[in-house]
């Protein structure tokens, strides 16, 4: 059974940054799946952000390029998602979550439904 936990979710004004982390059990994120990061506000569908393949290709959603950035340790088992220049559009519930497989999807939208596994999430409010 894969188990995803995330971390590092908090409160933070306009501009500021946070790091997320997502450790994964059984050592899926040296195992070459696909993993990535996912938000969701209440009432609306889970929004793909970043994905980052088995062998490193990193794919992000329109609203986040050049202010998030998704990396792995393989060592750690963890996924981090490095959050920049925030915004209030970016609060949300963040949830980690991996494939089966080694690919990832094309594209971030609309993919939620190819990740197999999923962690509990970790909330993200930031204030002007």
């Amino acid at each position: 059974q894969v188990q995803l936990v995330e971390s590092g979710g908090g409160s933070v004004q306009v501009g500021g940054s946070l790091r997320l982390s997502c450790t994964i059990s059984s050592g899926t994120v040296g195992g070459s799946r696909c993993v990535g990061w996912f938000r969701q506000i209440p009432g609306n569908e889970r929004e793909g952000v970043a994905s980052i393949g088995g062998y490193g290709t990193t794919r992000y959603a329109d609203s986040v390029k050049g202010r998030f950035a998704i990396s792995k340790d393989n060592a750690k088992n963890t996924l981090y998602l490095q959050m920049n220049s925030l915004i209030p559009e970016d609060t949300a519930m963040y949830y980690c979550a991996a494939r089966s497989i080694t690919a990832c999807p094309a594209m971030v939208s609309n993919v939620s439904g190819y990740f197999a596994y999923w962690g509990q999430g970790t909330q993200v409010t930031v204030s002007s």
